[in-house]
């Protein structure tokens, strides 16, 4: 889903070439069916079953996007000249990130892109969220989130993400506790990398407020492949995914599944 930065967020469906405004339709019935098709997201061919979010197994073996390297960071190996990829990782990897808090299920600490933000914290359904450090490249901002990821987790809890907004809380004073406790991993990698990363002490809180009318009291996962039919009240919309009175659903898990929706 794609969401619009306002208040509340306003989330967009892309079916096919159309942007379906979701937000129009939450207190209303809804219906999902899954038409038996899978497209791999990457080259487009027709598969029997969806890897790392909607490639094909082909893909999932040979692209840098499905490398371990994308979800540990501090993994990566594009210095070594080993990168799957290495165009790719110059336009994704060897770009400025972001070293931030957020407070999603709770606080976390996490790395992205700048051209990805707030993209990546509206996902991860943050109701806060704080740049804390710049950085030049990925593998830098994955040895500092390892040096903070001993004193905050590094992990959103979905469910509990669901089941409410999570009480505020100041991320700049969370920010410079965590600095301060994380002291003796941070100084060496700051003494080695002083002219690639930055404090961004400056830096504003964001607060995101998402379209929720109701959350669940209770969490079930509705999944396209157990279920092709399913039909509901669209209660709210976070993260990625869909609230309804009868599950929720991790839309970006089926990407790249041929599907209907019916909207009442």
């Amino acid at each position: 889903m794609r969401a619009v930065l306002a208040s509340p967020l306003q989330y967009f469906l892309p079916l096919d070439n159309e942007q379906i405004p979701l937000n129009d339709y939450i207190g209303k019935a809804i219906s999902l069916r899954y038409q038996g098709e899978i497209h791999c997201i990457a080259c487009g061919r027709r598969t029997n079953r969806s890897f790392n979010q909607g490639y094909c197994y082909p893909c999932f073996q040979s692209l840098a996007a499905c490398d371990m390297c994308i979800m540990k960071p501090e993994t990566c190996h594009y210095h070594l000249g080993t990168c799957r990829e290495p165009r790719w990782g110059e336009a994704h990897c060897m770009q400025s990130h972001y070293v931030y808090l957020a407070n999603s299920s709770g606080l976390k600490v996490g790395i992205t892109r700048g051209s990805q933000i707030p993209t990546r914290w509206i996902d991860q359904g943050a109701s806060q969220a704080l740049s804390i450090f710049r950085v030049s490249h990925r593998l830098l901002s994955g040895k500092i989130e390892m040096a903070l990821k001993s004193h905050v987790s590094d992990r959103t809890d979905w469910r509990k993400m669901l089941q409410s907004r999570p009480a505020a809380l100041d991320l700049v004073q969370r920010r410079d506790e965590l600095l301060s406790a994380a002291k003796d991993a941070l100084t060496p990698i700051r003494d080695e990398h002083e002219a690639d990363m930055e404090f961004l002490r400056s830096e504003q809180p964001l607060s995101i407020a998402y379209p929720v009318a109701a959350y669940p009291t209770k969490i079930k996962s509705i999944n396209l492949d157990k279920t092709p039919l399913f039909a509901g009240t669209l209660q709210g919309i976070k993260g990625q995914y869909l609230i309804l009175d009868m599950g929720v659903m991790n839309i970006r898990k089926f990407a790249g599944y041929r599907v209907s929706l019916c909207l009442g």
